[in-house]
């Protein structure tokens, strides 16, 4: 897939577990872990955006392109 999501590396950025992470913006630690795998087919903005919150960051701080 063409679309890479560096969540992990935003985690380890803020010092953050996915366990706590998941916690805070509601979501289970299964469905995060789909995510930061790339194993996801889709994000919901409403997920994208309580991430991006809890994480100060931008949604091109976690998603990022790359061509095949």
């Amino acid at each position: 897939m063409a679309i890479i999501v560096n969540l992990d590396v935003m985690l380890a950025k803020r010092k953050m577990s996915s366990q706590e992470l998941a916690e805070k913006i509601g979501i289970t630690p299964a469905n995060l872990s789909i995510l930061k795998t790339n194993k996801g087919k889709a994000i919901r903005f409403s997920t994208l955006d309580a991430i991006c919150k809890e994480l100060d960051c931008t949604p091109g701080d976690i998603l990022e392109y790359r061509k095949n």
